[in-house]
């Protein structure tokens, strides 16, 4: 057996960084940037208003306070989108709205709130003149040209991952596809006689395939593109070419069939078909976990795709997903950030480890004034799936400790959806 830092190198190792693929922005959430992104144009694109208001000279306003207002000549209205044809001059001030670009010889925006507009806003006429009661300085209530972003400036750098935000400033900078790493396509092999499609009655002695659909669900949630593919039955010539099937993909991950059972022939297969670098690593659950490279034929060249062999227990096969694949899928679109947060809890329960193996358990976390709790999420069987459903994250006890005591400390590896807690 290896360790869980062994094997994680291992997989890491293997893997490369996919080509990128340029595409819709909107359909680039989450992916990386595989080029640098330069603005054509400064945004804002000219002086603007940041508020509704008045365009006026600021020097014009010295002395006005409430009760004692300067009044000014309104000469013109200016709405966002628009122009101004009208510059502000002596003794005048041009109506603006919020967006609105400044017009020519105004340096300044009063608000409506500090002028007599609302006084006379439901008498139904325009007003030639408007009073303000308030002094202004140079810019005020006024967003400046490139305050935001500056022609020729490196706006968004290679590598970025493109979150909601910078979507926008792709859009703001009129850019409508962008150039990414693109995801990897996945294929999801289950494997065993014992397996029913979901869609299937249930026959004696048969369990629904639950794992694909776990599996290809954190596949979508970590960024990829999932493909199931059908069951493989506990023989050789089917698995060998549902494997040579999957191996069209990226990556290759199945579940079942790695362990010592008699009709646990995965791995014997993936050795005739490829070569296997591992295939037991010291942690519970998940020790029969089975990589290395599927070889695939295609016209002259031998193409190798990496192989994922997980365990058939759910609870096994969604760790070792979390511990290895999603890793694995981060860094071939590109992302170097693949540790899950953890944090520091007490907990509840006591946790044996009897035979030195990392142990990954099922827990739920709470918070008070002392900190985080951690409680089991109920019996640590592998094949509970809803240990997992129940759970914020995994508490993690080292292979060389045998006992964690109720009340002790543990470190806690978030799980997917555990920011709701915080």
């Amino acid at each position: 057996m290896i360790s869980v830092e062994e094997a994680l190198e291992k997989i890491l190792a293997t893997v490369s960084r996919l080509e990128p693929e340029e595409k819709a922005i909107l359909d680039c959430l989450d992916q990386v940037l595989d080029e640098d992104v330069v603005a054509g144009f400064d945004i804002p694109p000219h002086d603007n208003a940041a508020m509704d208001g008045y365009a006026v000279r600021s020097k014009e306003l010295s002395g006005a306070a409430d009760g004692r207002p300067v009044y000014l000549d309104v000469i013109g209205e200016v709405a966002a989108g628009y122009v101004s044809n009208k510059n502000v001059i002596e003794g005048t001030a041009i109506r603006i709205m919020t967006g609105a670009p400044l017009p020519g010889g105004a340096d300044a925006v009063v608000r409506f709130e500090d002028s007599d507009e609302l006084e006379h806003k439901d008498d139904g006429k325009r007003r030639g003149k408007i009073g303000i009661f308030t002094t202004a300085g140079k810019g005020q209530n006024i967003r400046s040209r490139g305050e935001d972003i500056q022609s020729g400036s490196i706006v968004l750098k290679k590598n970025t991952v493109l979150r909601p935000s910078e979507i926008g400033i792709l859009a703001s900078l009129g850019k409508s596809r962008a150039k990414v790493i693109r995801r990897p396509v996945v294929s999801i092999l289950p494997t065993g006689d014992e397996l029913c499609n979901v869609d299937r009655p249930l026959s004696p002695g048969k369990i629904y395939d639950s794992n694909s659909y776990a599996i290809a669900a954190s596949v979508l949630k970590c960024g990829g593109i999932p493909r199931l593919l059908d069951i493989a039955r506990d023989s050789m010539k089917p698995l060998k070419a549902q494997i040579s099937h999957g191996a069209e993909a990226d990556m290759l991950i199945t579940s079942g069939g790695v362990s010592v059972g008699d009709y646990d022939i995965v791995k014997d297969v993936l050795s005739q078909m490829g070569q296997i670098d591992f295939w037991t690593v010291r942690m519970k659950p998940g020790k029969p976990l089975a990589f290395g490279l599927v070889k695939k034929q295609k016209r002259n060249l031998v193409k190798e795709v990496p192989h994922l062999g997980l365990p058939g227990n759910p609870v096994s096969s969604m760790i070792t997903f979390e511990q290895f694949a999603r890793p694995a899928i981060l860094k071939m679109m590109g992302k170097d950030n693949f540790a899950r947060p953890t944090v520091t809890a007490t907990l509840d329960q006591a946790i044996k480890n009897n035979d030195g193996r990392r142990i990954f358990a099922r827990v739920r976390l709470t918070r008070d004034a002392e900190g985080w709790h951690a409680s089991l999420t109920g019996p640590q069987g592998s094949g509970i799936l809803t240990s997992m459903s129940a759970a914020d994250g995994l508490a993690i006890v080292p292979e060389d400790c045998p006992l964690v005591k109720a009340g002790e400390k543990v470190k806690v590896q978030l799980l997917e959806g555990s920011e709701y807690i915080w």
